[in-house]
């Protein structure tokens, strides 16, 4: 049975599948690539998705809705006609829609799916993904991040190449921003950020109020029907910009009846905080990854709201650069989910391709605030953007005189309040009652790319805590294997054995050296071992790569008979002491 990708889209959304050594989009029973996230309910229960649905969010607005991917992971219910239904119960309806157009493409079942999210959802958001899938039939083989999924979709990188591409993802409800550095085969995300409440969507609202102010109308005294007509008039508007200029915008029924003229210039100016808000996004990305946007190589703007001009226009002014057209901004990210359900099935084109991912929110623990006791400090053991899959610990002391247990409380999120985070789960652990800080617990989180946590904390007679978050879909013997996965994670990289042999060749080197050139190869065992102290799995494999070059070069300079010494030679520096 076959693998797809799904771009679960707030406006739309398609699948793909790695076929013929390719990727190819899945077309819908219309014969159309993209589907339209819209449900509507019939009089007599019948469920509609895609364009049918979407016809009737203007006819029957109380039976139809579109836009619930914003709301995944919430509480919020849908009331459509006399049934209730949650974001996930509806993302369901959408899924198995295009389950079943994979299976009438492909001509057998399809069960297995690998679904793109926004980089910047939650916990909550990507676990209310997987339901979703799994009411819809699906097994959820990777939740994959839009922007990664972009990212792989274009065109590999030459060999010793590298770049630093931002990709822009700009869709009908969110709006994503990810560094992504490529090399060769390897696509790695550096930082994330984005804005979970911006997208093409909000232009319409935006579009269509001010429609109504200017031709004096009163949104608030407008029907249901009318808003509706309303927005569908604003988004084709919106559409029909992106290719021509100016654009009439009219509604007429048997109450009202108005029309404007609309250019990029009155978008620019009506839309004015939207595009503002966009920057906010870019200018995070940038500080996370401690990069400059001068060392920007590629802009990849992608999602179906980055057609509009004045949004392409706006970000490429804001960075000085002009994005890459080799991207098709509504099929991009279905493409490379594709290619993502082509590395699980093992596909041989893909073999040698890596796609790393991070974590887009930062776990940690709750402790003592010596300054406000009633306010729970939050401390770090994952950061936010750290390289997945990857395994930090941190080191803590007991806070009182003969304590004899400690409740950590496990946490995620920015904020530097516990009760400012959202709460995952508690473990308790026994600990010798001694003097306050006398005794110490270490606490060490494994996070994996398919959403499986450990903690685990151990106290000084090596008693342990263990608390499990896995996916609802995972069975028993997957979740072995992937505990034993976790488990070679655990192990400080300073003690793995690929980083101990080139920590030993630059001992070796150090040994046989004198003058600049012992000096240079203890300045790279320096370097490397700061490195090793990330525990970032991504950062060392370069850092690793970086030393192996340095110390081949050392020994070529040994092996010269004009060097007996190993000094080098008069005037000429070492060879990579620009990168330590």
């Amino acid at each position: 049975m076959a693998i797809i990708g799904i771009d679960l889209g707030t406006t739309n959304s398609l699948a793909a599948v790695w076929r013929n050594h390719r990727c190819e989009l899945i077309p819908n029973a219309a014969g159309e690539y993209l589907t339209p996230s819209a449900v509507s309910v019939e009089a007599d229960g019948s469920i509609l998705v895609g364009q049918a649905a979407k016809e009737r969010l203007v006819s029957h607005p109380e039976r139809s809705v579109a836009g619930f991917k914003r709301d995944m992971g919430t509480a919020r219910r849908f009331p459509l006609g006399e049934y209730v239904f949650s974001p996930e119960e509806l993302s369901s309806f959408l899924l198995r829609s295009l389950r079943e157009d994979a299976e009438r493409y492909l001509g057998q079942p399809v069960t297995e799916a690998v679904i793109s999210v926004p980089a910047y959802f939650a916990e909550g958001q990507r676990a209310a993904t997987k339901r979703a899938a799994a009411l819809a039939g699906l097994r959820v083989e990777r939740l994959l991040n839009e922007p990664s999924a972009a990212a792989v979709a274009g065109e590999r990188v030459r060999e010793n190449e590298q770049k630093l591409a931002l990709v822009f993802d700009f869709g009908g409800g969110t709006l994503d921003v990810s560094l992504v550095e490529m090399f060769e085969n390897v696509v790695s995300v550096v930082a994330v950020s984005g804005d979970t409440h911006l997208g093409g969507r909000d232009f319409d609202a935006a579009i269509a109020r001010a429609f109504c102010q200017e031709c004096g109308l009163e949104w608030n005294r407008l029907s249901a029907r009318q808003r509706g007509n309303l927005l569908h008039q604003a988004e084709r508007c919106k559409v029909a910009l992106s290719s021509q200029e100016p654009v009439l915008m009219s509604v007429a029924d048997e109450e009202i009846s108005a029309s404007l003229i609309l250019t990029s210039e009155w978008l620019l100016r009506k839309c004015g905080t939207l595009f503002r808000r966009m920057t906010a996004p870019v200018r995070k990305v940038f500080l996370d990854a401690g990069l400059p946007p001068a060392e920007l190589n590629d802009l990849i703007m992608v999602g179906g709201s980055s057609r509009m001009p004045t949004v392409r226009s706006y970000i490429s002014r804001f960075l000085k650069k002009e994005p890459v057209r080799k991207y098709a901004p509504d099929t991009a990210i279905a493409r490379g989910a594709g290619i993502c359900a082509g590395m699980k099935e093992y596909a041989k084109e893909l073999r040698d391709l890596i796609l790393t991912d991070i974590c887009p929110f930062t776990l940690g623990v709750d402790v003592i605030n010596q300054n406000e006791p009633g306010r729970l400090l939050m401390s770090p053991i994952i950061e936010r953007n750290s390289v997945l899959p990857t395994s930090r610990m941190g080191i803590y002391s007991t806070t009182r005189d003969n304590q004899d247990k400690v409740e950590i409380r496990i946490y995620q999120g920015e904020n530097r309040y516990c009760a400012d985070n959202t709460y995952l789960g508690k473990m308790e652990l026994s600990v010798p009652p001694a003097p306050a800080g006398e005794q110490s617990i270490r606490i060490r989180f494994t996070y994996d790319v398919n959403g499986l946590f450990e903690a685990e904390a151990v106290n000084d007679l090596g008693e342990r805590a263990r608390l499990l978050l896995r996916n609802g879909d995972m069975t028993d013997d997957e979740l072995r294997i992937r505990l034993q996965e976790l488990e070679k994670l655990k192990l400080h990289p300073r003690e793995q054995t690929a980083n101990r042999e080139v920590t030993a060749r630059g001992e070796r080197l150090y040994a046989v050296t004198v003058g600049r050139a012992r000096y240079q190869v203890g300045q790279m065992l320096d370097w490397f071992q700061t490195q090793l102290t990330t525990q970032d799995l991504l950062r060392i494999a370069n850092a690793r790569w970086r030393a192996t070059r340095f110390f081949d070069q050392v020994e070529a300079y040994l092996q010269d008979a004009d060097f007996p010494s190993g000094d080098w030679p008069d005037g000429e520096d070492p060879p990579l002491e620009d990168e330590l």
